[in-house]
């Protein structure tokens, strides 16, 4: 796999049936290891051993109804009372971070109203803060403190 820019950790890795596969430290399984995952699971890794989230409130694969379609936001974290706090959309290393990336991000969140959003690639990562009253969005230096 890419190296990502993003901590490095012990990830464990398996190959079954000549697939190799990840094991998923919130799913607690060993799950198909894609580009989109490698970076699924070294953000799960940043979050919870460099931010210090919570891992019991953070969410992989979490299922979402689209306009009468189900869809799937890769990582979803919560704060202590249950509300979506962080959105993360995470994709491939070879795929760029294009406007449609964003607008998937943006239809994903009208939904869940998370006040954070973070598009990465493993190598290039936008934060941002989302003010639903307001309908604004700043671009932040660096992934928000977890302070739930």
């Amino acid at each position: 796999m890419d190296a990502l820019n993003l901590p490095a950790f012990d990830c464990k890795l398996t190959e079954i049936d000549g697939k190799g596969y990840i094991f998923d430290l919130l799913r607690r399984k060993h799950v198909r290891l894609t580009p989109e995952e490698w970076v699924r699971q070294h953000v799960v890794n940043l979050l919870i051993e460099h931010y210090r989230y919570p891992k019991a409130l953070i969410r992989s694969e979490g299922g979402l109804s689209l306009n009468k379609t189900l869809k799937r936001t890769d990582l979803m974290v919560f704060d202590r009372a249950g509300d979506p706090y962080l959105l993360v959309e995470c994709k491939a290393p070879q795929i760029t971070l294009s406007q449609a990336v964003f607008d998937q991000v943006s239809r994903y969140n009208h939904i869940h109203k998370a006040p954070y959003v973070v598009v990465t690639n493993g190598l290039t990562h936008y934060c941002c803060q989302v003010c639903h009253v307001n309908q604004t969005i700043e671009f932040l230096d660096d992934f928000p403190a977890f302070a739930g």
